[in-house]
């Protein structure tokens, strides 16, 4: 006995099986959220259609602004974080030691290095 699987492509609006080479996806940002969308031509058409006002009083914005808040930035894995604390300690920074050595600390040893 032989299995075949078979995927359907279907309109998210209306529930129409789009079949190869027909419709398209449609992709859209609100309020920060990407989303989107597989529409027959004529619903995709309409879409942008309705879209069409608000994206012509719009601004466009680049991808890179998608978050308001910075990537945290990573460590390097192999900091040798006894020679930075000595190093600090050498120059007139004030560190712990234990615990977590202060952005600036870091960025003036690499700096130094």
């Amino acid at each position: 006995m032989a299995r075949r699987i078979v995927h359907q492509l279907v309109d998210d609006l209306d529930g129409s099986v789009l079949e190869v080479g027909e419709g398209e996806t449609v992709l859209f940002s609100l309020d920060g959220t990407a989303y989107e969308i597989d529409l027959t031509d004529q619903n995709a058409a309409a879409f942008r259609e309705v879209l069409a006002p608000y994206v012509d009083a719009a601004r466009r914005v680049s991808a890179s602004r998608s978050s308001s808040t910075a990537a945290p930035r990573r460590r390097k894995p192999s900091q040798d974080y006894a020679a930075v604390r000595e190093w600090a300690k050498e120059n007139g920074y004030q560190v712990s030691d234990r615990g977590r050595v202060p952005a600036t600390v870091l960025e003036a040893y690499e700096a130094a290095h």
